[in-house]
This record gives structure tokens, C-alpha cells and sequence, in this order.
């Protein structure tokens, strides 16, 4: 006898094992004739136990099985069909949803339909499993082996139906067993319920509580008659042989003295919807396409007596004791359905024939701690509408018309294109709006005010609205509050059909500590970290995901993914993600690195592993970061030891440019390097300048209310910056409302003031900001060579005095041959202080004519008119380090474009 390696049990060598199977044939010829003892009623089971303990050699058949055969016991790891065809009507058929205690509610408005004809049953264990008894009669009795291997568990394989094997492990079922599967605390509820070999025959045990009897039919249509083994529910029929594609009849009282009947299907005859591939990718942290597996899915599978169609549950919870699903198809009882644990997995599994799309659930997992806890599903991919927070059982039926989108957003990358982004709340724009209602409004808006993209804020589902989607409880589920997940489908589609990008804000930093969501999930601290001075943001009040555990990273990991396979989006902007990078950020207390440092090394592989995978996996698709700190490498990628981000949001050049228009005129001239020095950096990073929701709340002030002066000079100076903004290197971002001047900070919970149009003042506002957006997808000078510092030139960055700063910006040379240098050019002056500067002389590149193609102080922006009567002609005069010069008219609190055109 030898040890293995993990020091466990003996192994036996070859001559062991050739004595063990002689004994076991001896044995077995010996003690035929006797009945064998197995699965007996409970409340003879103790005395059988003791009569096999006392006598181990009384007879028995001579087919009896031997009573161990561990190698063959491994029903919770088969493989599964992919079928999904249209619901049968034969007489067998199972009826709509009746389960425990009574037929089911109506679970609401089902938002799908069903699937196409699926292919055919995949040997790969990672494909959703097949019934155990899928096999007809005729075919069974022909060919048993053929029909069992596709039938039954793995133990029951190659053993003639209404026979025993001599291979077939008889499992004796206590009473313990029994309470566990009733109180939920059973890791293997199919071990004890579904169908079972026994000594003389095969057993059917169903749990439905409540039931006034049981019967089951087998697929023969035999009828043969259960009796309660439980008070809390269960029934066991006995069977001469295998059932098959067996039915449930059971019949429950009307609460009126009369009894209605129904044929249903069980749950507990079902092989696992998740293979060996699935779980071993999710023990990895590497089930890129984890929404697929875990949830609740809509699945619907062929047998001999029809198509079979209902819901498989599962969910990730592997400290838990038990875990249940419960919900409008058991009339929230929480007692017909415990799950299975596919062990090391942490996964616990059921499918549920009967439930239907639209169903509301919630599972109760009995933590480590043994306290029973009612959770929402963390992969839940709808849910009621808050303060409501069921998960909801969905099935997508939405059709996409975006290839066309999808296409030309794959072929080109969008850092040198035009990208003019309009930041949404959803809630707020024009509050009532569903999904589908933006989908003409919002879009006609944005398309209108010449936006290349919008930006929505968190639309993944959150409890409180005042958190604006920053405190997300389930991150796979679009809000309900503006219509179900293919409304929100139809608005980005709507979107991509009208040319315009979406962009969704995607928060993986934290999570808010609902005792319905994801703290605590079962029991332990299992999506959170578990050490407080990592675990928890105290300036928000939530929770810190584990960036260091590998599931949870796939969990996050897949969501980025899902949002942009699922919902088609073009970029993720992430969220806080200086709280993510520094283990000091806003703490007193903090736990260093393993090298004693302040960076969260957990959290920067979290994200260079999102960042590489949506880039590998959606092409076209950008990644963008709110990142405040001087971290080095934001957009770096990821092989050279950046984040990967495709973009940074710039708020050094945010913060700078407003506290410097926010000073009057006359002191603007001793902050002049608050406007200069963003160029000092904007090639290290490729940077949006965001001017966001941020800036225009908690008593900031709206953009309009920033500036200084009387009404006429403080919208001089908003057109003046923006159109300072527009022609700044990087991409650009403005919250809803700046771009008609809203004079009130934005609240979410009204809408934004539209009043405002009625005014021609603000009326100018918007159509300046929609001929920046014109002018800049025009002008590739502004947008070509964003991310190249040869796209931009100062003229003079130094004029502090006149409060005026001049710069070029050029596009990339045609691809013909000409030397560089030679693309467009833009010449844009930024005259901040309040008079105008006649005569005012610029270095400019090349010679010849320069159009004025914008000026903010045009009268029909609402400015003085100050101008350029159409453009200047350059001299050959040096100036300004440049060959040829100019004089333009520079205007009050304005800015002039002028291209150059020879």
C-alpha cells in the first residue's frame, strides 16, 4: 500500500484491487435470495441500518448492486442540451407554472419570446444540460444503454431500466436527509429527490409542500401513486422500472373544500444548466461571458412528451449553507425550491420547469453565520421598479438594425475623430420620459445640437435616486424606472441609427450596503473586501469590492463586457477611479501594499484585466477614466504597463479654466498661467475635457451663475469658453443644460429649465454650441492629431495683460506625400478681458487668406459684433516666432476662429 501526494487515504496497488472485486463477486452470489434494504420508509430506516451492520452477508438478490462504486458518482457534472424549440401539446405536455403550495400567480407581463430552433445536444461539458430521461420507451427497451447514457447520472449508466447493476450505488435516505431538503440546508436536494435506483426497482421523490396527494406519471403513462415521506412536503412514488420522461400529478385543496389537480414536470430530475468548463472558468475568475451562466435564464429543452420550457436559477454563494429561490411562481413560501452547490464552484443551481418570463424572485441563502438572508440576484438582469427590488425573470426579443454602426465604429479609432460628448441624467432631462420616448426625443435633440456622442449617468439599476446610479445594487439590470432592458435597447439602437455613440458611466469602485443586495451575500464578506480598511468607503458609506479575489474580478470583468455585447454601447466611462488606485485615498486608517506602498496593486490588475478585454473583445468600443491624480500611464496600454484606458478625463485643465474665468476681467491677468499651463501636460494622457454634472451642483453653481459681470458679460464669457474648449486639444464633454446657458444648479429630481428657450439670449447659447459641434466634425485641424503634439502650436501664450491667449491647431497631412506640416490649420485667439483689441497682430504659418469661421461675439449668438468682416489676409511679416502676421479684431469676452484657406 502507497500514500498519494496530498497525504490522503491509502492507495491500493493491483493486487488489492483484484482481491476487493473477488470478495465483491463472492459476496454477491452469496447473499441472493434476500431482500435488500434500501430506501426504506423513515420510519423503518434505523432498524434496517442496524440489521445491515449486524449481518452484512444476509441475502439478497442476485443482482443487487454493490454498495459502493464512488468512480460512478458524479450526476451534478453532466453535460446538457442546447434545445430550445416551441412548447409541445401532446397530453403529457406540462401545463403553464404549478408549483408548491398551490397553482402559481400570475407572474406579470412576459417580455420575450421564444428562442430559435437551437442546435443539437453538444457532448462539451461547459453546454446546459439535458433531462436525465429524455429517452422514449421503444428506444429504451431496444437499446437501454444507449438510452440511459443520455438519461440517467453517470452511476446509473449501462444498467438495463427495471433491473439492478451490479455497478449501481444504492443510497439509503435518512430522516435527517429529509429535513434538510425540506429547511433548505441540503447541498444535494437532487440526491434525495428526482429518480433514484433502488434494490428491486427505481424510486420518484418530489417535494410539494402542501399537496393533498402525489402521483407520478412515467413516460409510459403509467400512474403509480406516492406517499409523504415529510410532513414538509416530500412524496415518494415506487417504481418497476425507469420513468423516464416523467410528470408530476398532484392535487391542492381550492381553500373552498374542493381540490383542483395538475400535471407538472420537476425540478429535480434536471442535470445541471452549468458544465465542467463553466465551473472551472468561474472557480478561475475567467468566465468572460459569466451573464450567460449564473441569473436566471429562460430555457427551454425537447423530451419524448414535448418541449419542456422554464427557468434555471443560479448564483454564486460559496460560503453558504443552503440556498432557496422563491418568488410569484410559490407564492413567496420559500419552501419548494432549494438548490444544489456544484461544490468548489461556489455555484448553487436548479432549473425550474414552468416559470415564465416577467416572474419575480429573490433568493434566501442561510449564511456561515446561520442566519437566513432574502437577496436579490447579483446577476439579475431586471428588477421592480424601486423602491421595489425583486429581481425579475427577462428574456430579450429585440432585434438590432446597428450593423451598419457597428461596422464603421470598428474600422477606425475614435482618437483621431471627432468626439463631442453630451453628458444625460435620464431621469432629469425632461422627467416622465421612458426609454423609448428619449429614443425620438433625446436623439432628435442631439442630433440637432450636432453632439457626436451621449453620455449616460449609471443606468444600471439603484435603489435611492439621489445617489444619481453611483450606488449601484445590480449591476447587470438597466433601471427600470424608464422601461424594460429592450426599451433601453431601442434607445441606444435609435441612437447608433441616427449616428450618435453611447457612452454609459459604469461605477466598479463600490457598492452600497443594502441588506437586500450584495453585502454580505452569504454570510461572509464575499464581494466586499473583507478588512474594513480596505473594505469600506466612509466618505460614501459603502462597501469596496474585492479587487483581489478572482471571482469577483470576473464578476466586474464580465459586466463591462455585457454592457458592451449586450447593449451595444461604445464606451464605459469608469468611475472614481483614484479611490480605486491609492489604499490612502480619504482614510485615516489604511492597510500598505505587500511592498508597503499606498497603491492598490489589487485594483490596478483589475483594471488593466478590463481594460484588455473589452479592448480585445468589442472592437470600436473605448474605455474612459474620471481619474483626478497625477497617476502616470492612465492610457498607457496595458503591455507597457499602463491602465489601458482609451481616455482620461482632463480635471486639471476643469478645475484651472474655471477658477480662472470665475475671477472678474481685471484680476484675471495675475492667473494667466491657470489657462497655459494645461499644455504643459495634455500629450501625456489622451484626455476629454469634461465640463460634468459635477460642476453645476452643490451650490457651484451652473456655468451661466459662475461667470462674473451682469447678465450680458457673464453669457459673453460661457460663449467665449466654450469655444475656447471646443478648439483645446482633447475630446469634449458637456452636461445637459450648459448648452443653452440653464441659470439654475441642476437638481435630478426636476427637469431641466427649457424655459430658458423662450429667452433669445439662451436661444444663442445653443446655436453657438451647435456651431462649435459643426465646425469642430467639419475642421479636422481640431480633432485629427488630438493625441500629437505636433496638432498644436502656441501663437502667444504669454499675453497675461490682455487676458488673451492665441494658439494653431492642424490636421493630419493627406496621406498623398506632402511633407508634414502641410494639413489644415486653425487659428483660434481667446480674448478674456472685457474690451475689444482693434488692431491686434498674430503670427500666423502661411500667407494668404484666413476665414473667420466662428466668432462668440457674432450678433446672432447674442454678442456686439465685433468681427473680422469675414476673415484677415496674412503678410509676410514675422511676428510671434512665425514667417507672416495679421491684425484681427480680438472681442470683448469673445473667440475667433480662423481657418486657413491660401
Amino acid at each position: 500500500m502507497t500514500s498519494d501526494e496530498r497525504g490522503a487515504r491509502p492507495v491500493s496497488d493491483k493486487d488489492d484491487l483484484q482481491r476487493a472485486v473477488e470478495e465483491k463477486v463472492e459476496a454477491a452470489d452469496a447473499v441472493a435470495g434476500s431482500e435488500p434494504v434500501v430506501n426504506a420508509p423513515p420510519a423503518e430506516k434505523a432498524a434496517k441500518r442496524t440489521t445491515k451492520k449486524a449481518a452484512p452477508a444476509k441475502k439478497a438478490p442476485a443482482k443487487a448492486p454493490a454498495k459502493k462504486a464512488p468512480a460512478k458518482k458524479a450526476p451534478a457534472k453532466r453535460a446538457a442540451s442546447k434545445a430550445t424549440p416551441e412548447p409541445g401539446s401532446d397530453a403529457g405536455a406540462i401545463t403553464p407554472p404549478v408549483v408548491a403550495p398551490a397553482p402559481v400567480a400570475e407572474p406579470g407581463v412576459g417580455t420575450g419570446t421564444p428562442a430559435e430552433q437551437p442546435v443539437a445536444p453538444s457532448p462539451d461539458p461547459a453546454e446546459p444540460s439535458t433531462p436525465q430521461a429524455p429517452g422514449g420507451t421503444a428506444d429504451r427497451a431496444a437499446a437501454p444503454s444507449a438510452a440511459l447514457e443520455t438519461s440517467t447520472p453517470p452511476d446509473l449508466q449501462n444498467a438495463e431500466p427495471g433491473h439492478s447493476s451490479p455497478s449501481a450505488e444504492v443510497r439509503e435516505i435518512s430522516d435527517d436527509d429529509l429535513r434538510a431538503v425540506v429547511e433548505g440546508w441540503a447541498h444535494d436536494p437532487h440526491g434525495v429527490l428526482g429518480t433514484h435506483r433502488t434494490g428491486d426497482g427505481w424510486v420518484v421523490r418530489t417535494l410539494r409542500p402542501d399537496a393533498v396527494s402525489v402521483a407520478v406519471l412515467d413516460e409510459d403513462g403509467s400512474r403509480y401513486e406516492a406517499r409523504q415521506l415529510h410532513g414538509g412536503g416530500i412524496h415518494e412514488a415506487r417504481l418497476p422500472q425507469q420513468p423516464g420522461d416523467y410528470r408530476i400529478e398532484v392535487v391542492y385543496g381550492d381553500g373552498e373544500g374542493g381540490q383542483n389537480t395538475y400535471t407538472v414536470d420537476d425540478p429535480y430530475r434536471w442535470m445541471p444548466t452549468l458544465g465542467e468548463i463553466d465551473q472551472h472558468l468561474i472557480r478561475e475568475g475567467r468566465h468572460e461571458r459569466l451573464w450567460e451562466v449564473l441569473g436566471a435564464h429562460v430555457r427551454r429543452y425537447d423530451t419524448p412528451r414535448g418541449t419542456v420550457e422554464g427557468v434555471s436559477f443560479a448564483v454564486w454563494a460559496p460560503s453558504a449553507r443552503g440556498v432557496k429561490v422563491t418568488g410569484d411562481f410559490d407564492y413567496w413560501e420559500a419552501r419548494a425550491y432549494p438548490l444544489r452547490s456544484l461544490g468548489s464552484s461556489g455555484v448553487w443551481e436548479i432549473f425550474i420547469p414552468g416559470v415564465q418570463a416577467g416572474s419575480r424572485y429573490r433568493f434566501h441563502i442561510l449564511g456561515a453565520d446561520g442566519t437566513w438572508r432574502q437577496k436579490s440576484d447579483p446577476m439579475a438582469f431586471a428588477t421592480e421598479v424601486p423602491p421595489l427590488n425583486a429581481s425579475v425573470v427577462t428574456e430579450s426579443a429585440y432585434e438590432w438594425n446597428d450593423d451598419a454602426w457597428l461596422a464603421e465604429r470598428a474600422a477606425a479609432g475614435w482618437h483621431e475623430r471627432p468626439m463631442s460628448v453630451y453628458e444625460v441624467h435620464v431621469g432629469s432631462w425632461r422627467q416622465g420620459l421612458s426609454y423609448r420616448e428619449l429614443a425620438d426625443e433625446l436623439i432628435d435633440y442631439v442630433v440637432a445640437a450636432g453632439f457626436t456622442h451621449i453620455e449616460f449617468m449609471p443606468l444600471a439599476e439603484h435603489p435611492f435616486g439621489g445617489s444619481w446610479g453611483y450606488q449601484v445594487t445590480s449591476y447587470y439590470a438597466p433601471t427600470s424606472r424608464y422601461g424594460s432592458p429592450d426599451d433601453l435597447r431601442y434607445l441606444i439602437d435609435r441612437a447608433h441609427q441616427a449616428g450618435i455613440g453611447v457612452i454609459v458611466d459604469w461605477v466598479p469602485a463600490h457598492f452600497p450596503k443594502d441588506d437586500w443586495a450584495l453585502a454580505r451575500f452569504d454570510g461572509t464578506p464575499l464581494y466586499e473586501h473583507a478588512d474594513p480598511r480596505r473594505g469600506e468607503q466612509l466618505d460614501w458609506g459603502t462597501y469596496v469590492f474585492d479587487f483581489g479575489r478572482s471571482e469577483v474580478r470576473n464578476f466586474l470583468v464580465a459586466n463591462a463586457l455585457f454592457w458592451c455585447k449586450e447593449f451595444h454601447v461604445d464606451g464605459v466611462r469608469v468611475d472614481a477611479v483614484a479611490s480605486m488606485l491609492y489604499l490612502d485615498y480619504s482614510r485615516d486608517e489604511w492597510l500598505p501594499n505587500q511592498y508597503g506602498g499606498r497603491e492598490n496593486l489589487e485594483a490596478v490588475a483589475f483594471l488593466q484585466e478590463m481594460n484588455a478585454t473589452v479592448y480585445r473583445e468589442v472592437p470600436g468600443v473605448v474605455t474612459i477614466a474620471e481619474e483626478s491624480t497625477a497617476w502616470p500611464g492612465v492610457t498607457r496600454p496595458t503591455h507597457l504597463g499602463g491602465l489601458g484606458f482609451g481616455f482620461k478625463w482632463n480635471m486639471g485643465w476643469m478645475h484651472d479654466s474655471l477658477a480662472y474665468v470665475e475671477r472678474a476681467p481685471v484680476h484675471r491677468s495675475y492667473h494667466h498661467g491657470q489657462l497655459t499651463f494645461s499644455m504643459m501636460y495634455a500629450y501625456s494622457e489622451n484626455y476629454v475635457l469634461p465640463i460634468s454634472h459635477d460642476e453645476v451642483v452643490y451650490g457651484k453653481g451652473s456655468m451661466l451663475r459662475k461667470m462674473p459681470g451682469d447678465r450680458w458679460q457673464q453669457l459673453a464669457n460661457l460663449r467665449a469658453y466654450l469655444a475656447y474648449m471646443w478648439a483645446h486639444p482633447g475630446k469634449q464633454l458637456l452636461f445637459m443644460g450648459s448648452e443653452f446657458a440653464q441659470d439654475a444648479e441642476w437638481a435630478e429630481s426636476r427637469s431641466l429649465d427649457w424655459w430658458h428657450l423662450d429667452d433669445p439670449a439662451h436661444r444663442g447659447i445653443l446655436q453657438l454650441v451647435t456651431d462649435l459641434n459643426g465646425r469642430y466634425k467639419e475642421f479636422d485641424a481640431l480633432w485629427s492629431l488630438d493625441v500629437d503634439p505636433a496638432g498644436f502650436q502656441w501663437i502667444d501664450a504669454n499675453d497675461a495683460t490682455g487676458n488673451v491667449l492665441s494658439f494653431l491647431r492642424y490636421g493630419k497631412p493627406a496621406d498623398d506625400g506632402e511633407s508634414p506640416g502641410e494639413g489644415s490649420a486653425l487659428a483660434c485667439v481667446v480674448n478674456f478681458s472685457g474690451a475689444p483689441h482693434h488692431g491686434y497682430r498674430i503670427g500666423l504659418p502661411r500667407e494668404g487668406h484666413w476665414r473667420e469661421v466662428l466668432n462668440t461675439d457674432a450678433e446672432g449668438y447674442g454678442g456686439s459684433g465685433v468681427g473680422n468682416l469675414g476673415g484677415v489676409e496674412a503678410e509676410p511679416e514675422p511676428w510671434h516666432g512665425q514667417p507672416y502676421s495679421a491684425t484681427v479684431a480680438a472681442p470683448p469676452l469673445g473667440t475667433v476662429w480662423l481657418l486657413h484657406e491660401g
